[in-house]
């Protein structure tokens, strides 16, 4: 039997392909061979929906019982921006310094090479009771609608039920294992207008102009805090990212203003009850001016899987191998936990996020293997306290 491929070995095989959203450039291909290759049930799914790119997933399970632990993660990734930028060819997979060179090398091709690499060894061992699968989309670096959420609907209807499943997000602050995600902030996207009247500036009694109605909007918007934050997540936070009149004019009233926000949010709030509160700001505070407030449609709301065994099991899963007890963190961006939450307990792991997105991403060698010991002691003691 040929020796299963380390997490190094796979991760630069994953970063040769050109898988800027949404094109895939042979990495879920490359990933079902390996996984087939091994014994697991694979299968390449594609989704699509109107005036979007079809999208390419993977959903792989080996056994077929219960317990059913997965793994989660994405190959997609972001534009490298200029490539002369880079130390090295950011889809070359370079070895320098100890570490490995390229876009998607945290972000998260690392992970997902070291889930792979570790459930092949898993398996290796010999039987155990439940399955071991994979949920990888390709769609998690873009508009996240033919990705995972609908992968998980394609799972579910076919009867592959989840019992508990570890992300492989970049989660880690300064130190490998440091940091797991037991949840997430929701987010909201919200587009006011001010509405006024365009009139000359040496006239303003025939005008009315609507920037006079932004100061105190602003400040409803931003004060006071819509929270203090609980136990779990810190406070929701929103920030104003553009406000625009258009006018090039010095001695033209400008007939509107125009501003973005975003919310990040934590469980205290729901889109609904979020969009009431600040449409009741606004309201308050624009001092009869006519607004208009539109809020675009969200999947991403604020979730927890409580602390517990699963989350315990994880932590020591990482103290095993590092030493360091990981925090639990609700904090960052939002993620496609999100949809799986939906589906079973989940937490997110993964490597040091440092150099996500950026030119010259990069993991260190030590990191990848040990991450990839991580993930196989999780399988060891999840068998063994959750099977039977």
């Amino acid at each position: 039997m040929p020796a299963t491929p380390s997490a190094l070995e796979i991760a630069r095989a994953l970063i040769r392909c050109r898988s800027v959203t949404p094109e895939d450039g042979g990495a879920l291909p490359y990933l079902r061979d390996l996984l087939t290759q091994a014994g697991f049930a694979a299968e390449l799914i594609a989704f699509e929906a109107p005036e979007m790119p079809a999208v390419l997933n993977l959903h792989a399970r080996y056994g077929s019982g219960r317990p059913n632990f997965a793994f989660a993660g994405h190959t997609d990734v972001v534009p490298p921006g200029d490539a002369k930028s880079w130390r090295f060819d950011p889809f070359a997979a370079d070895i320098a310094d100890g570490e490995l060179w390229g876009r998607g090398a945290c972000d998260m091709k690392g992970g997902v090479a070291a889930g792979v690499a570790a459930a092949l060894r898993f398996i290796a061992k010999g039987l155990f009771a439940g399955s071991l699968s994979f949920l990888i989309t390709g769609d998690e670096e873009g508009p996240a609608v033919n990705g995972t959420v609908k992968l998980l609907d394609w799972a579910l209807a076919r009867g592959e039920l989840l019992d508990h499943c570890i992300v492989g997000e970049p989660t880690c602050v300064s130190a490998l294992g440091d940091t797991i995600k037991h949840g997430r902030r929701g987010s909201l996207n919200g587009r006011l207008t001010i509405h006024g009247r365009q009139g000359h500036v040496a006239y303003p009694q025939i005008a009315e102009n609507p920037i006079r109605a932004l100061a105190p909007v602003l400040t409803a918007l931003l004060a006071p805090p819509l929270d203090r934050g609980n136990a779990d997540f810190e406070p929701s936070n929103l920030e104003v990212t553009t406000v625009d009149v258009g006018n090039a004019a010095h001695n033209v009233i400008p007939g509107e203003v125009r501003l973005a926000f975003n919310v990040r949010f934590n469980d205290l709030w729901t889109p609904e009850s979020l969009a009431a509160e600040i449409a009741r700001r606004v309201a308050a505070a624009a001092g009869g001016a006519r607004t208009t407030l539109a809020f675009d449609p969200t999947n991403a709301v604020a979730f927890l899987t409580k602390p517990g065994p699963f989350t315990d099991l994880v932590a020591a899963a990482v103290q095993d191998v590092t030493g360091r007890r990981p925090e639990l963190s609700t904090g960052g961006g939002t993620s496609d936990a999100r949809f799986i939450k939906n589906a079973c307990p989940v937490v997110e792991l993964g490597l040091v996020n440092a150099t996500i997105h950026a030119v010259d991403e990069r993991v260190p060698l030590d990191d990848l293997e040990a991450l990839s010991l991580i993930y196989e002691r999780a399988l060891d003691r999840y068998f063994a306290e959750f099977a039977g």
